[in-house]
């Protein structure tokens, strides 16, 4: 396939003319080096993408940049010969729009060792409705249920719901057979969050506990917030549960005590999705594409939007008017 001489990507720049992001022409040799190039279907918004394309927050490490973290598509040519011209790949995270141009962009240049092929039971658009935040979802729960996690410990709390991460753990948990209860300031989407499988939806004021230990209500959780919320789920955590920490939308802090830990033998697992090494990869994806992938992923897909609409997309996720995920449609459809 003949890449063309110029395409559009959203870029974003920071120079003596200050910080800026939008669409611009760009070329393949623009781009960052890499073994693997990619026609670009599907990429989608996180928050590390609102704050990255606006600013807000210090992600990129170099400019200029191609924003978006994730990326699926068709590879068009490849000097790494575990990829062929047409096969359907993702990468997520992996130093995209941090340290090398990332997905929103027309065509990409990939490094191959985190080319992942698009695994059986996915479609592109599939792939990136999950994206980074359904990997981070599942990567937990693998972390979780290598440490012993099982239903029968009781029901997995999930803070900040509605977001991303948060919608795609109450499918993903719920799929994969355990009981979820959504924590979320937003009631008003209590419909929304039982239609992805939520037993119960909770107001905040469920993790407002501010004792080192209460009342063992959950079996474990996964939390986007940290802060008072995730010392207070470690509080409420039953006996040997564990508690996957992913995301600081509330703090970066935690206050808490080793009570729970050396009492009830409560485990608190870090998930860092974006250095993931290529075996779990792999594995978390095998699971999305199987067991773990939940039924209702258009219904989580609650926006689908174009390069051009980012600006606003980021607006909204950062004033925390966003729900569910957000798709970004670059290319054709499969």
């Amino acid at each position: 396939m003949t890449i063309p001489a110029s395409f559009r990507a959203f870029r974003i720049n920071s120079d003596a003319a200050g910080y800026r992001s939008g669409i611009e022409s760009v070329s393949l040799g623009d781009l960052n080096p890499g073994e693997v190039v990619v026609k670009t279907a599907y990429s989608s918004v996180n928050y590390k993408d609102a704050l990255a394309g606006t600013g807000t927050g210090k992600i990129l490490r170099r400019f200029p940049l191609v924003g978006g973290i994730d990326v699926a598509g068709h590879v068009v040519a490849s000097t790494n010969p575990a990829f062929r011209e047409g096969d359907a790949v993702l990468v997520t995270g992996s130093g995209l729009s941090e340290t090398r141009d990332g997905g929103y962009s027309e065509y990409a240049r990939l490094d191959a060792r985190w080319v992942i092929p698009l695994p059986a039971g996915l479609s592109l658009r599939e792939a990136m409705i999950l994206g980074t935040a359904g990997f981070t979802a599942a990567l937990g729960l693998l972390r979780m249920t290598e440490n012993r996690q099982t239903p029968d410990l009781g029901p997995l709390a999930v803070t900040g719901a509605t977001g991303g991460v948060g919608s795609l753990a109450v499918a993903i948990f719920r799929k994969a057979g355990f009981e979820v209860h959504a924590i979320s300031g937003k009631l008003e989407h209590a419909d929304y969050l039982k239609s992805l499988g939520a037993s119960q939806v909770l107001g905040r004021d469920a993790l407002s506990t501010t004792r080192p230990m209460d009342t063992a209500r959950f079996g474990g959780g996964l939390d986007n917030v940290g802060g008072p919320m995730l010392a207070a789920l470690l509080a409420q955590t039953a006996p040997y549960g564990n508690v996957a920490s992913c995301g600081l939308a509330a703090s970066a802090e935690l206050h808490a005590t080793v009570m729970p830990f050396i009492i009830r033998g409560v485990s608190l697992l870090g998930v860092a999705s974006a250095g993931t090494a290529r075996d779990i990869r792999q594995e978390v994806w095998r699971r999305l594409a199987s067991a773990w992938k939940p039924d209702n992923l258009d219904a989580i897909c609650t926006r689908e939007a174009t390069p051009d609409e980012l600006p606003s997309v980021f607006a909204t996720m950062l004033a925390g008017g966003s729900l569910g995920r957000t798709l970004v449609r670059i290319g054709s459809s499969e």
